[in-house]
């Protein structure tokens, strides 16, 4: 079975970051930008300590989070009513549509994961709900 003449194999080596909506900084990876993906995205999280993200939900994407070190407290559901805390070595599934909100407690410790999406324009999807913002606090 051979490829088709358009397609090829790309490294990526992530180095600029971009502020994404939900107020946090991305090392981009896979993406429909950076190689043409269309139906994944990819990306490097760091949550600085204290670091908290804006409530927010992809519409139609889902995420997969694997975290590489420190932790994470995540607020989720259609009113962030539900909590849990991914440390490294987890991984965390959030369906499509489902609210979020993601929390380093820490003061001292960085939290980087591993994001993967099924949008290939990653910031597309992302809806901001600043009506949830205190029910995480």
């Amino acid at each position: 079975m051979s490829s088709p003449p358009d397609s090829e194999c790309k490294l990526i080596r992530p180095a600029v970051p971009y502020d994404g909506k939900q107020g946090f900084s991305y090392l981009e990876g896979i993406s429909a930008e950076s190689c043409g993906a269309t139906g994944i995205a990819m990306m490097l999280l760091t949550v600085p300590p204290g670091g908290r993200a804006k409530a927010h939900m992809h519409e139609a994407h889902e995420t997969a989070v694997f975290v590489l070190s420190g932790e994470v407290e995540t607020f989720y559901g259609h009113n962030l009513e539900h909590r849990i805390v991914t440390k490294a070595g987890d991984m965390f599934y959030i369906p499509a549509g489902m609210p979020h909100l993601p929390v380093n407690r820490s003061a001292t410790e960085f939290c980087s994961a591993v994001i993967a999406r099924t949008d290939p324009r990653e910031q597309e999807s992302v809806i901001l709900l600043p009506e949830l913002e205190s029910r995480a606090d």
